[in-house]
């Protein structure tokens, strides 16, 4: 079955020194990385036999073109792959004619062979392990040990070049997510409402991010809906999941104020739609006609009501599983709970309380007492004291998603 694949163009791409000789020993491919290392050109490789376009240095000790054509006419003598793990090879310096300079190398010398079983192509892929051989640590092996040590720095090199790769693909992903994240939590509605304050601080790794956010919806005349919630997962999948079930429960709210019905409706919607299941999120419907919050949970950590005195009352008695959890659907809980105007409700995802070494417990008595210490400071000062408190003002393993509403 013929995969389609252009080897030009993978070879081209490949960020090892490959030429491709044919069996007379004239170099047929060169690939960029090839080029940059020996220093040539492709005019000055291609058509030429190996041994005139890269001599070596005549004046090295010892005759290692003759080790590297034995290699080469081995593989062509019995048709299998041969190594020479640690081969002196010099090379022209740069801007210098007729010098040479020490290199060592790592050859691998693949066949390619023809219909009739005969070795039509040979594969050279030769590793530049000149640093190698220099340093202080090599000089104190023998030279079985040197050939075993040259490959494993060969390997370590390449693995350390695809760690940096990905790292930076992270790097790519995570900036692009966290832009995205940013763009779906800007609120108009926010801007309509002084006393609320809301902080969204991505994960301090790429691991984690974009999966938390918070939403707040103007409900005229005189009330509004504050949520919160966090997506397992992470990058652009979770930043997705995330955009798409608060947009859902934004409009389910609008539709229908009650919480747990809003919340009833997207987690219909979550069963639906892959990576939502495991969602959790808290809703809140604040009337400051009556001064009561009516609030419902689907697995998420309680909000927070902050009492003028620096008591605190968790928001914890109308908790039911995540989002799409349930194979079936169940109505979901509501509670209730009346305040006090200056009374402050602090809404958040797990990434502010939870620690490794801590229970959920431990984190939520850390929340209650960094909030009772200052119960007079303004939505964003609180918001800001909070976060530099719980040691987190910089971010954490996880994203954390804030909200404080002076009511």
């Amino acid at each position: 079955m013929s995969l389609g694949i252009d080897f030009t163009a993978f070879c081209d791409a490949a960020p090892s020194p490959y030429l491709v000789l044919d069996k007379d020993l004239v170099i047929r491919y060169v690939n960029p990385a090839c080029l940059q290392i020996t220093g040539r050109t492709r005019e000055e490789l291609i058509e030429k036999y190996f041994f005139d376009a890269l001599p070596g240095n005549p004046d090295a000790p010892g005759d290692d073109a003759e080790y590297v054509k034995a290699s080469l006419l081995k593989v062509l003598d019995t048709g299998k792959p041969d190594t020479l793990t640690l081969q002196r090879y010099d090379m022209p310096a740069p801007d210098q004619p007729h010098q040479f300079e020490e290199r060592w190398w790592s050859d691998v010398h693949t066949p390619i062979l023809g219909p009739d079983g005969s070795v039509q192509w040979i594969v050279q892929r030769a590793d530049d392990v000149t640093a190698f051989v220099r340093s202080p640590r090599a000089r104190q092996f023998t030279e079985h040990d040197k050939g075993m040590a040259a490959e494993l720095y060969v390997r370590a090199r390449e693995l350390q070049r695809l760690n940096q790769e990905l790292r930076q693909a992270h790097a790519r992903e995570r900036q692009v997510a966290v832009t995205l994240q940013e763009a779906m939590l800007d609120d108009p509605d926010l801007l309509r409402y002084e006393n609320v304050a809301v902080r969204y601080l991505p994960a301090t790794t790429s691991l984690n991010v974009c999966g938390d956010w918070y939403d707040l919806v103007d409900l005229p005349p005189d009330r509004y809906s504050v949520a919160v919630g966090d997506v397992v997962g992470h990058g652009l999948h979770a930043a997705a999941v995330m955009g798409m079930l608060r947009s859902a429960l934004s409009a389910a709210v609008r539709a229908l104020p009650s919480p747990a019905q809003a919340l009833e409706i997207v987690g219909l919607y979550a069963r639906s739609l892959e990576g939502a299941t495991a969602a959790t999120a808290v809703k809140v419907l604040i009337d400051p006609r009556t001064r009561l919050i009516i609030y419902s949970s689907a697995g998420h950590p309680p909000p927070v009501l902050l009492h003028r005195d620096g008591t605190c009352e968790l928001l914890d008695q109308a908790t039911d599983p995540p989002l799409g959890a349930r194979p079936h659907h169940v109505p979901r809980p509501q509670a209730s709970m009346t305040y006090t105007r200056g009374d402050t409700l602090v809404l958040y995802t797990d990434g502010l309380i939870e620690r490794r070494d801590e229970d959920i417990y431990t984190g939520l008595a850390h929340l209650t007492n960094a909030l009772a210490q200052d119960t007079a400071l303004a939505p964003d000062q609180l918001a800001d004291t909070l976060l530099a408190r719980l040691g987190v003002a910089n971010g954490a393993s996880d994203d954390i998603a804030l909200v404080v509403i002076r009511l």
